[in-house]
């Protein structure tokens, strides 16, 4: 009886995420990857220097809000520096987790025309997004170079700044993992789509962006806690800036957190990926 090189069935079972084939289709993830990061500043008059225009403004817009208007406090450090680190880390969280939770709409014209591994999608737009959010942290080792330097700021770093690379990963996953699984339900359910943009705004301020930790009290703190997030930003803060806090337990709940939703995420995304052109 004849092999065949490739076999392509839809009668899958869920548990069976073809991971290999997603390792051959590496050349096809680079080209998606590129494509999406030439994709956000072409035919743009400032290209890329947007990258930095985005959280250059929402920072100087926190800083007024709720710093100087809603006299929140910042841990004690500069407010330029405290309201960065925080922004550049939701921006990649929230943009990761709205453009993934699209895949399927978005793409539908080239699922309906060739094949490739489904999952491909979603995780090149979280490595195009991976590209943008290296350049915001440049930006933000910058700006604390210079405020470390040139005025009477001093940092006071952590050997735990050695994690930040775990922490970022952490985040990718959770944005991964809460896009796709809103990915596979928005095939039926379009609303979906305008809840999550709405959802995410909401979620930040259940994530100590805009304020510190420290500062939350009872019942409250509690509720944040549960937020997977939250470690990931204490965490960031912690080993650059030397404030905020930093427990391994919130670590390992964050990543915990993040493993349960891919599994969940990656087999409702092999599910859906069957028929959703029939609902699409």
């Amino acid at each position: 009886m004849k092999k065949w090189d490739l076999e392509i069935s839809s009668k899958t079972f869920w548990w069976k995420w073809n991971l290999k084939e997603v390792w051959r289709y590496r050349d096809l993830l680079l080209l998606l990857v590129m494509r999406d990061y030439k994709a956000s500043f072409r035919q743009t008059i400032l290209g890329p220097i947007w990258f930095f225009i985005q959280p250059i403004f929402t920072t100087i817009v926190y800083t007024f809000v709720f710093n100087r208007v809603a006299k929140l406090g910042t841990d004690g450090q500069p407010p330029a520096l405290f309201y960065l680190s925080g922004v550049i880390l939701w921006n990649y969280f929230s943009t990761s987790l709205t453009s993934t939770s699209n895949a399927f709409i978005q793409n539908a014209s080239i699922f309906g025309k060739v094949y490739f591994p489904r999952l491909i999608i979603p995780v090149s737009i979280v490595l195009s997004n991976l590209m943008k959010f290296s350049v915001q942290l440049a930006f933000f080792i910058c700006m604390l170079i210079y405020y470390t330097n040139f005025t009477t700021y001093t940092a006071n770093m952590s050997w735990h700044i050695v994690l930040v690379p775990l922490l970022v990963l952490n985040m990718a996953l959770l944005g991964l993992g809460a896009g796709m699984i809103i990915s596979s339900f928005t095939t039926k359910y379009r609303d979906l789509a305008y809840l999550v943009t709405f959802g995410v705004q909401l979620l930040m301020y259940a994530t100590p962006v805009v304020y510190p930790l420290s500062m939350v009290k009872g019942k409250l703190l509690s509720i944040i806690l549960l937020n997977p997030m939250t470690g990931i930003v204490e965490g960031f803060r912690y080993g650059f800036l030397g404030t905020g806090s930093f427990e391994w337990g919130m670590l390992a709940y964050s990543f915990s957190f993040a493993a349960v939703m891919l599994v969940i995420a990656i087999s409702l995304f092999n599910r859906v990926e069957k028929s959703f052109m029939d609902t699409v």
